[in-house]
C-alpha cells in the first residue's frame, strides 16, 4: 500500500515539473497544474507516511502558487508543509512556516485565517517554547482585536495570561490581565471583569506589591455592580489579611470556591500566597506586655476581665 503511494506521488511531481518546462510553443510555465500535481503528490507521500518528502511537495507548491500569484493558497501550503514537520516532531521549524503563512493570509486580506494559523501554531509549541507560544497568542489576539472579534482576541490573551503566570513572568501577567480586563469592561461583561480582577490581585501580591493590588481593588469599584459583590468583599478581606501579616485570614480567604474554582493557574496562586514576614500574627498589645512582665501580670489582668462582668452585663 505505502509503495503504491509513493510510486503514485512520483507520478504526480513528474507531471508537475512537466507543466513547469517552457519550450518553443510554450513560453510560460502552467504553474497552476503544476502546484495540483504538486498537492496531490504531497497527499500520496502523507498517507505513505513519508512526511518529509510530503513537507518538500508542499514546499514546491507553495512556490507554484506564489509564482502565479496566489497568495492564499501558497499560505495554506505552507501551512501544510509546517503540519507535516509537526508529525516528524520538528516543531520549532513547523511553527516557522505556520508564522510564514499566517504573513501571507495578512497580505492577502484575510486575516481570520492568518490568526487562526497563528493560534495553531501556538497549540503545537506551548509545551517546547511557553514564550514562543505567548508571542504567537498575543500577535494572533492583535489581529482579532483590529478585526473588532473581540470574544476571540480575548481568548488568545486568557491563553497568554496563563502561560505568562505558568512561567513566574508576573509582571508581564500583570499587564496582559489588564488587557483582558479592559477588554471585558467595554464589551460589558462585568462579572467576568470582577474575576481578572482577583487574579489581577493575586499576581500583584505574588510580586510583593501589595500597592498596586490594592489600587487594582479601588479602580474596580468604577465597575458596575463591584462594590457590594462578594468577589470586592473577597478581596478586601484578603488585602486586610495579607497587610496584617495574618496567614489564618489569607488561607482562608484563598479557599472560598470563589478563589479556588478559578482557572488551575490562578487557583494556584492563591493556594500558595504567603505574607510577608512568613505569616506571624501580631500579638495584641496587651498580650505583649503581659509577656514582658511575667506570669502573674497575665493572671493579674485575666483577674481584671472577669471583675469587669462579675456583674453580668446590665
Amino acid at each position: 500500500m505505502a509503495a503504491q503511494k509513493i510510486n503514485e506521488a512520483l507520478e504526480h511531481i513528474a507531471k508537475a515539473e512537466k507543466y513547469l518546462k517552457t519550450g518553443f510553443l510554450k513560453w510560460k510555465p502552467d504553474y497552476d497544474s503544476a502546484a495540483t500535481e504538486y498537492g496531490k503528490a504531497a497527499v500520496a507521500f502523507k498517507n505513505a507516511k513519508q512526511f518529509d518528502q510530503a513537507r518538500e511537495a508542499c514546499l514546491r507548491e507553495a512556490e507554484a502558487h506564489e509564482n502565479n500569484k496566489a497568495l492564499f493558497h501558497a499560505a495554506k501550503a505552507y501551512e501544510q508543509a509546517g503540519m507535516m514537520l509537526k508529525e516528524m516532531g520538528r516543531l520549532p521549524e513547523a511553527v516557522q512556516l505556520i508564522e510564514k503563512a499566517s504573513m501571507m493570509y495578512l497580505e492577502n486580506g484575510t486575516p481570520d485565517t492568518a490568526a487562526i494559523a497563528l493560534e495553531r501554531a501556538g497549540k503545537l509549541i506551548e509545551n517546547v517554547s511557553p514564550e514562543k507560544a505567548v508571542q504567537l497568542y498575543q500577535q494572533a489576539a492583535s489581529v482579532f482585536e483590529n478585526e473588532e472579534r473581540l470574544r476571540q482576541a480575548l481568548e488568545m490573551l486568557g491563553k497568554a495570561s496563563r502561560l505568562l503566570v505558568r512561567g513566574r513572568r508576573l509582571d508581564e501577567a500583570a499587564l496582559s490581565l489588564q488587557k483582558e480586563k479592559s477588554i471585558y469592561k467595554e464589551i460589558e461583561n462585568y462579572p467576568t471583569c470582577y474575576k481578572k480582577t482577583i487574579a489581577q490581585v493575586l499576581v500583584h501580591l505574588h510580586r510583593n506589591d501589595y500597592v498596586a493590588a490594592e489600587r487594582c481593588v479601588r479602580e474596580s469599584y468604577s465597575i458596575p455592580g463591584f462594590n457590594g459583590s462578594e468577589d470586592c468583599a473577597a478581596l478586601e478581606q484578603l488585602l486586610e489579611g495579607y497587610d496584617q501579616q495574618d496567614q489564618d485570614q489569607v488561607s482562608e480567604v484563598c479557599n472560598l470556591p470563589l478563589f479556588k474554582y478559578m482557572d488551575n493557574d490562578y487557583a494556584k496562586l492563591g493556594l500558595t500566597l504567603v505574607v510577608p514576614g512568613g505569616g506571624i500574627k501580631k500579638k495584641s498589645p496587651n498580650a505583649a506586655q503581659d509577656k514582658a512582665r511575667g506570669p502573674a501580670a497575665a493572671g493579674s489582668h485575666a483577674d481584671e476581665e472577669e471583675d469587669e462582668y462579675s456583674g453580668g452585663l446590665c
